[in-house]
């Protein structure tokens, strides 16, 4: 197991304590949140190449259509892990992103900026793409994306980590990425370079505490479930090595098992829709694995604060698509 950043994740224990304080005017996200249904849509690793990104807008009006949603999620991967990382795809993804009418919740992937080195994506250097990454989608911190803003806690240097409460859950939206969360090496290394270990450390020590927060917050609120949103898929048989999850998996069964309520973990990275429960000792939580490389399927997912099942979902096929 890794050593990480301990006085990195205290420091932000301490920032995340005093902004969840409450105050007078206290911010939406860190309020209890009402005990009405709510419906969320949620894709990820979409749109990959240009057939998909044509098809994109299709979908993003197939869940705009519905009435019931209130809330969309991309997981993470807006294009595949074979293309470009230039400036100008991530601008039309942002106008694409700009057109969903309900708060659009967005984690990155890999493929946005991990994985920019190669030489297919364009021989970008990650860090600097994953500047970008948040300058483009995470302009404001503290607020979604979409037509209509949502206010949401940021984690503080992690715009991307965002959480909130609504509909008696605690959402937590945590930056855990494929490629071994971004521990595979760089092109012409064989381990990661200095400024990598440093990135992924620090993230992973946020990530800790970004967890560890929502979980106390579901605590100290009563929420009635947990959700948490990456889109690394932390438990991939085929990856070669899993040692950038080592730290962050047993955490969040470690918490599930302290926590009355369900807890669902979404996921994306590999593509084929998949619903387990991959914690023996914490049956609560289940874990889907949205399907991807896609533009013809999104999920929907209802929240039931009244009822005993909390979660449920369907998956929702558009454009004659099997």
């Amino acid at each position: 197991m890794r050593r990480h950043l301990v006085a990195v994740a205290a420091t932000l224990a301490v920032v995340l304590a005093t902004a969840l304080a409450p105050t007078a005017g206290s911010a939406t996200p860190v309020k209890g949140g009402s005990a009405k249904p709510l419906t969320l849509a949620v894709i990820g690793d979409t749109p990959y190449g240009p057939v998909q990104l044509a098809e994109f807008p299709a979908l993003i009006d197939s869940i705009n259509d519905d009435r019931k949603v209130r809330l969309a999620v991309h997981l993470g991967d807006i294009k595949s892990g074979s293309t470009l990382c230039d400036d100008v795809y991530f601008e039309v993804i942002a106008n694409h992103f700009a057109t969903f009418k309900d708060p659009l919740v967005y984690t990155p992937g890999d493929n946005e900026w991990t994985d920019c080195h190669r030489p297919t994506n364009g021989g970008y250097d990650p860090l600097e793409r994953l500047a970008h990454v948040r300058s483009t989608y995470f302009p404001e911190p503290g607020t979604t994306l979409g037509r209509r803003a949502k206010e949401v806690l940021a984690q503080p240097g992690y715009p991307e980590n965002q959480l909130w409460i609504e509909s008696k859950v605690v959402f937590a939206a945590v930056h855990v990425v494929g490629s071994n969360n971004g521990y595979a090496p760089w092109t012409g290394n064989d381990v990661p370079t200095l400024e990598q270990q440093a990135e992924v450390d620090a993230r992973i020590a946020a990530a800790l505490a970004w967890i560890d927060e929502a979980f106390d917050l579901a605590g100290e609120r009563r929420a009635k479930g947990v959700v948490l949103m990456m889109q690394a898929d932390t438990f991939a048989a085929e990856n070669e090595s899993l040692d950038g999850f080592d730290e962050i998996v047993p955490l969040i069964g470690d918490r599930e098992a302290d926590f009355a309520g369900p807890v669902l973990l979404l996921q994306g990275d590999t593509h084929s829709f998949l619903v387990d429960s991959p914690y023996p000792d914490a049956p609560n939580l289940t874990r889907i694995v949205v399907e991807g490389e896609t533009a013809g399927e999104w999920l929907r997912l209802e929240i039931h604060p009244r009822s005993q099942q909390l979660f449920s979902w369907e998956r929702i096929q558009i454009g004659g698509q099997p």
